[in-house]
């Protein structure tokens, strides 16, 4: 590839993005299919401009100094080490955007954000290392799959696992926390298994901490950022032989097998060979196999008009547990993308694309099936398998049925951005309004036996259909809805309670594209998974006042424990809300410093993506969420009771 000009290229719209939606990670192999940035005239420098400011003056403050969808803000990726900066524009995130830019100008950005020397290496300071008697214990066995608890994704934790409960959590307190070193967010939810608590980072290391003590027992370091939660493979009290396995995804979508035990790596594997490919879901675990959701960020790169959109595909792996072994692979769309057209700039459009797979897979051994929900195709023309609930067979991979919730969603960020000259030519045809299933779906089992299958869309909607045939059975809207509003990162349920939580952010350019009639929604709702009545509603109280970044929304999964559920806000309010009524049981402002095991600094912040880990009476919350403008933070906090 012919090196551009680096007074002419901007990382167009830093593709306009992320630490945190995120990766468009590629290898050098795979740079050779996307197409460079789009040229655009320069900003001009005047001499007393360093290098590394003239270089991210020109390839990336169009994005970062400018409140850019997915694009976190200059302040917070400023927080990052050189090091880290660095990575992100060589392995990481911005491989892509960062291609056409020598070495040495890649570490004079790196360096001139973060206003440090990379010579002048920081050595983390990690917690102690455990001893003996804070070793692996067979008898602690998980109290959770992962991400959603169980296999029917309900992310319910009972009392004898959990130890929480509604009539309790109001003594809860902080009993210990952990810094993540050079972070800016925390995301990954945690697992417990063996007396430890498991967890991603930003910087892509994977911590097993003691779940007690905070000490540390061993770190992994995977390529780039770990967003998936943890999932572990399970085992019996008594089988003190046991070595079980970790299984997570980073966001170039390698999937990696670990001990639990030591951290060995026992085997990586590429979910998908796509150049924009990424793991966002947490895999899930039964009968040694291990299902993984595939997604990408494909969307981003039809903001340049050279772009060839699109070529990705939504995807479901089952592999081999023990091996890594491919056993099937199947395809949300139903045809691979072929060409189909042009769009105005001459780039050939390829369809159908898209429907990626964000959240972790539901199964119901009972009738060998797994369900997954997906996102908007990224080309026109759209199909029929975008923004829609989706059944395979569990043991061949089979596409059993559809479930469309949304149709004609075929959108990309080439709808979103507004350039003289250049404007939309890379959006589809139908410009659709951008309303994924973020969240996974929860099969229901009521309580007259039945069973349904209950997902929650970024329109504000909660639907539910008939697990044997994709029927909807009810659909009812909660929020208002929107590119950023909605459900995002996952619902839960207690029984016949589906409990949806809603972020609606008031965001300038949702107000322009969707004609809204209802308000911003943000707080909790309870739903009837039998018929979608709304039990109540809890909307969230503006507490911001004159904090920056500050947002009343829900967008961190929330979890369900008896008589109650668990959300953290974007305000960095940790709230727990009553079953029955959605009062406000407990809550507690995370926007604080906190010592931590290490001896670091732990800092608060706002709360998304994976939720709360509740295990043998302690509360496991990431808190921090620097992307698209939230409050950064860089906590594990550990709550327990008070004695």
């Amino acid at each position: 590839m012919k090196k551009p000009s680096v007074t002419l290229v901007p990382l167009f719209l830093a593709t306009l993005f992320t630490a945190a939606c995120s990766d468009l990670g590629s290898t050098q192999s795979e740079l050779a299919k996307v197409p460079p940035p789009l040229p655009v005239t320069a900003v001009v420098a005047s001499a007393s401009v360093t290098p590394g400011q003239k270089l991210y003056d020109n390839n990336c403050a169009q994005c970062h100094d400018k409140s850019f969808y997915k694009a976190p803000s200059r302040m917070f990726i400023s927080a990052l080490s050189p090091q880290n900066l660095l990575k992100v524009m060589t392995t990481g995130r911005m491989t892509a955007q960062a291609a056409h830019l020598a070495s040495e100008e890649r570490e004079a950005i790196a360096e001139f954000l973060s206003g440090k020397k990379l010579s002048d290496a920081v050595t983390h300071i990690v917690p102690p290392s455990c001893d003996a008697q804070h070793s692996f214990d067979p008898s602690l066995v998980p109290v959770s799959i992962g991400w959603g608890v169980d296999l029917h994704n309900t992310r319910f934790q009972p009392l004898a696992a959990g130890g929480l409960n509604a009539d309790n959590v109001g003594r809860l307190e902080v009993k210990w926390t952990f810094a993540y070193p050079g972070a800016y967010q925390a995301r990954s939810e945690p697992v417990y298994g063996g007396g430890a608590v498991y967890v991603g980072s930003q910087d892509g290391t994977v911590w097993a901490l003691d779940a007690v003590t905070g000490c540390l027992r061993w770190s992994f370091q995977a390529v780039t950022e770990v967003r998936t939660g943890i999932a572990i493979s399970q085992w019996q009290a008594d089988d003190s032989t046991i070595d079980p396995t970790l299984y997570f995804g980073d966001t170039m979508a390698n999937i990696y097998a670990l001990s639990a035990k030591t951290g060995a790596l026992r085997w990586k594997i590429k979910a998908d060979d796509h150049p924009y490919a990424t793991a966002t879901g947490t895999p899930t675990v039964t009968d040694g196999v291990v299902y993984v959701p595939v997604s990408s960020l494909e969307v981003i790169a039809p903001a340049n008009p050279a772009y060839e959109c699109c070529t990705f595909r939504g995807a479901l792996l089952a592999v081999n547990g023990a091996t890594g072994e491919q056993i099937w692979k199947a395809y949300t769309t139903d045809e691979a993308p072929k060409p189909v057209g042009k769009n105005a700039a001459g780039a050939t459009v390829l369809a159908p694309s898209g429907a990626p797979i964000w959240s972790s897979p539901t199964i119901d051994k009972a009738s060998g099936r797994i369900y997954v929900a997906t996102g908007e195709n990224y080309s026109s023309p759209a199909d029929g398998n975008s923004d829609s609930l989706l059944a395979y067979d569990l043991a061949t991979g089979e596409k059993l049925w559809a479930s469309q919730q949304t149709s004609n969603d075929a959108w990309n960020i080439a709808c979103y951005i507004s350039i003289p000259g250049i404007s939309n030519i890379g959006c589809p045809e139908e410009n659709g309004p951008d309303f994924d299933f973020g969240s996974h779906s929860i099969l229901v089992t009521l309580d007259s036996g039945a069973k349904v299958l209950v997902g929650g869309q970024k329109s504000g909607d909660v639907v539910g259909v008939d697990p044997a045939n994709g029927k909807t059975l009810w659909k009812t809207r909660v929020g208002r809805g929107g590119i950023q509003g909605g459900v995002h990162f996952g619902i839960a349920a207690d029984g016949n309670t589906v409990y949806v939580p809603i972020n609606d952010l008031e965001y300038p350019i949702d107000d322009v594209r969707y004609n809204y009639d209802r308000a911003p929604q943000p707080g909790i709702y309870a739903v009837n998974a039998q018929n979608g009545e709304l039990l109540w509603s809890a909307p969230a109280p503006d507490v911001c006042g004159d904090t920056v970044y500050c947002d009343r929304g829900i967008s961190q999964a929330v979890t369900a424990i008896p008589g109650a559920v668990i959300a953290g806000h974007l305000d960095g309010r940790l709230r727990i809300y009553s079953k029955h009524d959605g009062h406000v049981i407990w809550q507690m402002n995370m926007l604080r410093d906190y010592d931590s095991v290490s001896g670091e600094t732990a800092k608060g912040g706002a709360f998304s993506g994976g939720g709360v880990l509740v295990a043998k009476g302690l509360l496991y919350v990431n808190a921090g969420y620097g992307y698209n403008s939230h409050i950064p933070g860089n906590a594990l906090v550990v709550l327990g009771l008070a004695d």
